[in-house]
């Protein structure tokens, strides 16, 4: 039985790619049941955001290559596109990984608070679904206990630092005065909602929220008093924006290069800054190609990323500490938990041995021969059969390794030697 964790992510992928990989939240029951089909895989929890998509399973052995050739194929990808830029971990480094994850010490920004809300709404789902068992239940259960004892232990999340915070620092470089501008954002979820809190934290009031459902954004507008719109206003609003901010769940880029080249034209050449945050991209790449129109993705915001990691550095190190520290806890139970199929078999069939040879003393006993005679035939018998099987294995192996553990599993070097003292 082994934990494994099989993914890509921000540090070993192109948008291009995860945006291929990237399992969306329409999809995710989906892609659930589809991987419960699969005949290796026991336990699976899929994990998708901008910046990664991961799998993870309990598996009967390492076959790794079940859990890539899925992910293949449910996406319709050909291997040799996808192979070189995924990993995998297995067992202790699956746990480590998940709980670096969890704590932001594997995110674009450190620390980063939102990937954790992100785990816990990917566990739920699988959990509902009826994808994960005791393994998988344990397993984030400790996740998020070792994520909440990072960041009340360390100040790893003491400012607020995320992609959507990344975004607005950009902005900052960009225009002189953020306040003045007209920000249009592209969704309403989380990472919009952040966006739009960082912004209204920085002075700026003419905020325009467009969403796919007009009653969601309202909530949004309404928090923040800003506008809301639905998608379809879209072609009359963009030229009111000075930046663009997007993140939606959609599968197909919802604004193209035509879009724009409108809303230049009725902004009579103003610039535009465009941010698309979300992956798969809501932005044509070819927008990028138009003058007074400055587009970034989120593997764009690496160097606005950068600038927050140095003070963080130290937090992490702390962090880093409870996440090995909380690894080994985990191990130790997923070890035991391994052990006891074996413990079980051991006991039953040393149980099994004891009856038959019970059962033979009884009948001699009732033949009417000496009780002390029967004991010592039954204490001999007993002990032959009990240790045949390893006396056999111990002949036969030469095994140095062998030898060892069955000093240590019968703690041998601690009998007491005939005639002397314990050694």
């Amino acid at each position: 039985m082994h934990v494994i964790s099989i993914g890509l992510n921000h540090t070993t992928a192109p948008v291009a790619v995860r945006e291929r990989a990237a399992v969306g939240a329409e999809h995710l029951e989906e892609a659930l049941s589809d991987i419960a089909k699969q005949s290796h895989i026991s336990e699976a929890t899929i994990l998708s955001t901008c910046n990664r998509t991961e799998v993870y399973c309990q598996i009967p052995d390492k076959n790794i290559h079940v859990i890539s050739d899925w992910l293949c194929n449910f996406h319709e990808l050909k291997k040799e596109d996808v192979a070189p830029y995924l990993y995998s971990f297995p067992d202790q480094q699956a746990v480590k990984h998940a709980f670096r994850v969890a704590s932001g010490l594997d995110s674009m920004v450190i620390g980063e608070p939102q990937i954790l809300g992100q785990m816990k709404t990917a566990f739920a789902t699988a959990h509902k679904n009826g994808n994960t068992g005791k393994v998988l239940n344990r397993l984030f259960q400790h996740t998020f206990s070792v994520a909440k004892e990072v960041r009340t232990s360390t100040s790893i999340g003491s400012h607020a630092v995320s992609v959507a915070y990344a975004a607005v620092a950009l902005s900052k470089q960009i225009f002189s005065n953020i306040a003045d501008q007209t920000v249009l954002l592209i969704g309403a979820g989380e990472t919009m909602e952040l966006a739009c809190r960082h912004l209204h934290s920085q002075g700026v009031t003419d905020i325009i929220v467009a969403n796919r459902t007009l009653a969601r954004a309202q909530v949004l507008a309404n928090e923040f008093d800003a506008q809301a719109i639905s998608l379809h206003e879209l072609p009359t609003r963009l030229a009111d924006a000075d930046m663009v901010f997007s993140s939606t769940a959609s599968t197909l880029p919802i604004l193209g290069k035509g879009a724009f080249e409108s809303a230049i034209k009725k902004r009579k050449n103003k610039p535009m800054l465009v941010v698309d945050l979300a992956v798969p991209r809501d932005v044509e790449p070819e927008v990028a190609e138009l003058n007074n129109v400055y587009l970034y993705t989120v593997d764009d915001l690496r160097e606005v990323v950068n600038e927050n990691v140095a003070s963080r550095k130290e937090a992490a190190v702390e962090a880093e500490k409870i996440v090995e520290d909380q690894t080994l806890q985990f191990m130790h139970w997923f070890n035991n938990l391994q052990s006891i199929p074996t413990i079980r078999h051991l006991r039953d069939h040393t149980t099994q041995i004891t009856e038959l040879e019970l059962q033979n003393a009884r009948r001699r006993l009732l033949a009417g021969e000496a009780a002390e005679d029967v004991l010592q035939q039954f204490a001999y018998s007993l002990t032959q059969k009990f240790m045949h099987t390893p006396t056999e294995s111990l002949r036969q192996n030469h095994d140095e390794d062998l030898l060892r553990a069955t000093r240590e599993l019968f703690d041998l070097d601690r009998l007491v030697k005939p005639g002397g003292d314990q050694g």
